[in-house]
């Protein structure tokens, strides 16, 4: 099956070991890297790639071609590349739920919704308060099995991801509650809210603000059921680097997808791809990409494969560390 929909990025691993295009940024960084692991080129011919998640008992990973409205299936076993489901509501961000069912947003229908395990969609939510989300954009499970995500209104600027519509909310971090189904709204103060994700301890979430000014930050919050305390700032991408989507690993390490924001003077060269933090907000290493990774999950039968959704392709690394999966 011809995949291919968009632009084809020539890609060529590296050679030379170590692989340059891991960046040891500290010391830490270092026990991070493989001697003999180097980035692979997994897909390209994407519009623009998202929202990866790992169906480890499948061995496959799913992801988001968002303005080609498709979610595509990479296979662990065969490394070929199909079509899961088209349309998909234009759908960005995906996880599992506490049963392991896929879980999306959906930008077209503004929604959130689950994949039974015999392919029917279920709508989770659509509405806050008798009027439209903006455009769901990432989502996480909490320890509880609540479901949270974030909802900026990036998907109803315009048709490319989505389709144009007025915001009636604002932008906002939200939860289903796992016996209810009640949604909450439990964040509205931040510009852009995009990735997030819960410590291992699961007594912290982390969410980026995507359009803070003059730097993209990541806020860190204490957790009690469905209330946030002590907001805390985490990390400041300094510069112009463009945090998205991120993962954390067993230790609490914080893998952030990593970019350019289109700056004149930038260099998305030094941007472009993965950047590592320690849980305390310390840059540990950067690994290079040739495009802008806006999402990224750990996966493959040891969970020490990261996927790296990137603009027009979908690029692995394996790496010394494993993900944090609950």
């Amino acid at each position: 099956m011809n995949h291919e929909k968009g632009p084809r990025i020539p890609f060529q691993p590296n050679a030379r070991l170590p692989d340059a295009a891991f960046e040891i940024l500290a010391p830490e960084g270092r026990e991070l890297r493989l001697f003999s692991a180097c980035v692979e080129q997994l897909a390209t011919g994407l519009q623009w790639a998202e929202g990866p998640v790992w169906f480890g008992d499948g061995r496959y990973l799913l992801w988001s071609d968002i303005p080609n409205d498709r979610i595509l299936r990479w296979d662990d076993c065969s490394s070929q590349v199909s079509v899961f489901r088209q349309p998909s509501g234009n759908a960005n961000g995906h996880a599992r739920d506490a049963q392991g069912r896929l879980i999306s947003c959906e930008h077209l229908g503004r929604r959130i919704t689950r994949t039974e395990w015999d392919g029917r969609i279920t709508v989770l939510a659509d509405r806050f308060d008798g009027k439209p989300l903006n455009s769901p954009n990432d989502i996480t499970c909490a320890p509880d099995g609540g479901i949270w995500f974030t909802d900026p209104d990036f998907g109803i600027h315009g048709d490319w991801e989505g389709a144009p519509a007025t915001p009636e909310q604002p932008h906002g971090v939200y939860r289903i509650d796992p016996q209810t189904g009640e949604l909450q709204r439990v964040l509205d103060d931040l510009a852009g809210p995009n990735g997030l994700a819960f410590t291992p301890d699961g007594k912290r979430l982390l969410v980026v603000e995507s359009r803070a000014q003059p730097h993209r930050l990541i806020w860190s919050y204490a957790v009690d059921g469905a209330v946030l305390s002590d907001k805390q700032l985490l990390i400041d991408a300094a510069g112009y680097g463009a945090l998205d989507g991120i993962a954390l690993d067993t230790q609490g390490r914080i893998w952030c997808g990593f970019g350019g924001g289109g700056q004149p003077d930038a260099d998305p060269a030094q941007l472009d791809g993965v950047r590592v933090y320690s849980r305390e907000g310390k840059p540990l290493a950067h690994i290079h990409l040739p495009e802008r990774c806006a999402n990224l999950c750990f996966g493959g039968a040891k969970g020490n494969r990261l996927f790296m959704a990137s603009s027009h392709s979908l690029y692995a690394l394996y790496v010394n560390a494993r993900g944090f999966v609950r």
